[in-house]
């Protein structure tokens, strides 16, 4: 019998691929550098100079994960970190895209996660017991911004069913809430007309969209710890959806029987849905969907477009979850 390989959407040809001799190149001199005691902002890498030594004097190397073959290819080139970690939505310090200097206001000190809720194990997990007990993997994943520009990120992290299976949610537990680190001391925000947000930043998933293969808790990208501006410590990644899904610096994870209120949904139920899906065939009220912009070093106006695919190119996975 002849075995046919369907080939995902999102899947390419290697030819097509970042090539794996250069990746893995540079992640060998990261585990060169982290064995001799140096951290990863210790030395720039050859095109990220300005990041390395500038961005976040917290930022790590990691050397102790795999490549989860399942998410190692998409159908774009990775990113260029230094657009990674320079283009970011972190509305807890700012309107613009430009933030990542007043995220650096992030204290990461003592951080503690808590889990809770219709769970039999509720837990306080320090960053080292989640390390420690969630072996950490490394997943290439697309990511659109609901604002028509998209990404290819390599994240470290965990899968959140991984989390789940250690809490043991009972059968009461229908929906999960995230929230985020919010002090109004720290976390300004974009100027007076936020005041009236619904502070702390807060998200949602349906119990059966946490359990899926594709959820993921990203603890670092591009081989390092994440930098605050990206969501660090511990933040949310959930492809098959609009980025705003991804809550960053989660500090609670509930679990609940009734569908929570989450930030965007509350400001704009119309605008910000509570699924958020990829979809081109729903337009935002103020821009269509149909096509997405690919954040490149070239100015905005000039970034390649590209067909936007049903669930970010991830239907495979999720589409059943919705039928």
């Amino acid at each position: 019998m002849t075995l046919i390989r369907i080939v995902p959407s999102w899947e390419i040809s290697e030819n097509q691929i970042t090539p794996e001799s250069v990746f893995m190149n540079r992640r060998r001199f990261m585990k060169n550098l982290i064995g001799a005691g140096l951290t990863a902002s210790a030395l720039s890498l050859v095109g990220c100079q300005a990041t390395s030594k500038t961005q976040n004097n917290s930022v790590q190397g990691i050397s102790d994960f795999k490549t989860n073959p399942n998410f190692a290819k998409v159908n774009r080139p990775i990113t260029a970190e230094d657009l990674a970690t320079k283009h970011n939505n972190f509305y807890e310090y700012g309107g613009t895209k430009s933030i990542w200097q007043a995220a650096q206001a992030l204290p990461l000190e003592d951080w503690k996660v808590e889990v809770s809720g219709l769970v039999k194990n509720p837990t306080t997990y320090t960053l080292d017991d989640l390390q420690k007990q969630f072996p950490l993997e490394e997943r290439i994943y697309r990511f659109r911004c609901v604002e028509a520009w998209a990404m290819v990120v390599p994240w470290l992290g965990f899968p959140m069913r991984a989390l789940m299976a250690a809490v043991e949610p009972n059968s009461e537990a229908k929906f999960v809430r995230f929230t985020s680190f919010y002090d109004p001391k720290i976390t300004t925000g974009p100027g007076f007309w936020a005041n009236g947000y619904p502070w702390p930043y807060t998200e949602g998933l349906r119990i059966e969209e946490m359990a899926n293969d594709l959820a993921f808790f990203a603890v670092g990208m591009y081989g390092k710890t994440l930098p605050k501006q990206n969501g660090a410590p511990l933040r949310m990644v959930i492809p098959w959806k609009y980025g705003f899904k991804g809550a960053k610096s989660i500090v609670k994870i509930e679990f609940l029987n009734q569908q929570p209120a989450t930030f965007w949904n509350t400001l704009g139920p119309d605008e910000y849905g509570f699924e958020a899906n990829v979809n081109p065939n729903k337009p935002h009220p103020r821009w269509s969907q149909a096509t997405e912009r690919i954040v490149s070093s070239k100015p905005s106006f000039s970034w390649e477009k590209q067909p936007t695919l049903p669930y970010n190119g991830y239907g495979e996975y999720v589409a059943s979850l919705y039928s």
